[in-house]
């Protein structure tokens, strides 16, 4: 026989985003369940993540609801640093996930007004019908990594992985390696490669901007807090870019037309902080290629028809939402592609009780937002209902 448990809220992901929201409702003495298909909270943060991975934004725009970060830690916070944030964070709200969940279907019943959840314990097998006043699905924009189809790449006979099974470049030493993609992870995972001594190359597929981590920290400061119009806050960063890094185009990387912070807040793409990218590809260290025609067993042809060996391939190439597999009738919400049809900052609610978290495409700040919303939000619609 089928188990039931009734919950007032129901957190899908115990990422940042589910628990910030779990933190949000916990300040409000909501109740709340909270699962997740891993065996640890921010799995992606754990264990699909490079070594040398820091917060790409100051600490400042990066902490979670009602916690600063200790005294001490750096402005750009260390992964290991992060995960031991989000530890503490956890601890301090008393936030319990039931860990090794995997939802099957999520259906809204509208004759009992409660969303009715098969979750399946992946250990025993188990399946528990949960049925919830709330339905917040916190499993972010990178539930699932993604590689884009390329002609030849099951033929390849070197190592293809993606970012996310990329730890250093301590294993790459004196091999050829590619590395597909030029936003934060593809142009760090390509330092970190060249400076272990890997004979490194990297796909830039489009436009893009690249900045010192000071010049977009003063761009979003002066934005937040001294009223500057993004637009003049752009004008300035891409001047100030231009000087510092000089003419990228000779070497193969070119600017977006719109500014790095209108870009972001249109598209969801961030600018590349530069680690140290940008100087290695001037002085010849790291190669730039603008695509791939085709991959043969130990090469890779580029357009323009140049062949080159390598030994290896590294995608950073993002990842995906996979909601719409899960959620059934989240129309009201989700897009064909898995990502909210309102544009932020209305995205985060959707009809029925039903919200999202984290896919803002605004990082750890647009997290800390959705999770204050959604639990103001909840809170006033149970007060509504009470009276």
């Amino acid at each position: 026989m089928e188990a039931v448990e009734e919950v007032v809220v129901l957190i899908v992901g115990a990422g940042p985003a589910g628990l910030a929201t779990a933190a949000c409702l916990a300040q409000h003495h909501v109740p709340y369940v909270i699962v997740e298909r891993e065996s640890c909270t921010a799995s992606l943060w754990r264990h699909r993540a490079y070594d040398r991975l820091k917060l790409h934004l100051a600490k400042e725009f990066c902490e979670l609801p009602h916690m600063a970060y200790p005294m001490g830690t750096p402005t750009y916070v260390p992964r290991d640093m992060f995960v031991e944030y989000l530890d503490s964070y956890t601890d301090q709200f008393g936030i319990r996930p039931r860990y090794h969940t995997a939802i099957e279907s999520a259906i809204y019943d509208g004759g009992k007004n409660r969303w009715s959840v098969l979750a399946r314990d992946t250990d025993t097998s188990v399946v528990t019908r949960l049925t919830a006043q709330f339905l917040v699905v916190a499993t972010g924009e990178n539930s699932a990594a993604s590689i884009p189809p390329v002609p030849g790449l099951t033929k390849f006979e070197g190592e293809a992985i993606h970012s996310s099974a990329y730890k250093s470049g301590r294993a790459y030493t004196g091999k050829n390696v590619l590395v597909v993609g030029a936003g934060n992870s593809g142009m760090e995972i390509a330092y970190d490669l060249a400076t272990h001594g890997a004979h490194t190359s990297i796909v830039v597929r489009s436009p893009v901007h690249i900045m010192t981590k000071e010049l977009i920290r003063f761009g979003m400061t002066v934005v937040q807090n001294l009223g500057l119009t993004v637009t003049t806050a752009d004008s300035l960063l891409v001047m100030a870019a231009n000087f510092y890094f000089g003419d990228l185009s000779k070497h193969g990387i070119t600017r977006p037309k719109i500014g790095p912070l209108l870009l972001k807040s249109q598209t969801g793409r961030s600018a590349v902080i530069d680690v140290g990218t940008a100087r290695l590809i001037k002085g010849g260290v790291i190669k730039v290629f603008q695509g791939i025609s085709k991959i043969n067993t130990n090469s890779i042809e580029f357009h323009g028809g140049k062949q080159i060996p390598f030994d290896a391939i590294v995608f950073a190439t993002g990842y995906k939402s996979t909601v719409n597999t899960w959620l059934k009738n989240g129309e009201s919400m989700f897009k064909d592609d898995d990502f909210p049809k309102k544009f932020f900052p209305n995205h985060w609610k959707g009809e029925n009780g039903l919200y999202c978290a984290g896919f803002a495409r605004r990082g750890l700040a647009g997290i800390a937002m959705d999770a204050k919303n959604i639990a103001d939000h909840i809170v006033a619609t149970m007060d509504q209902v009470s009276c």
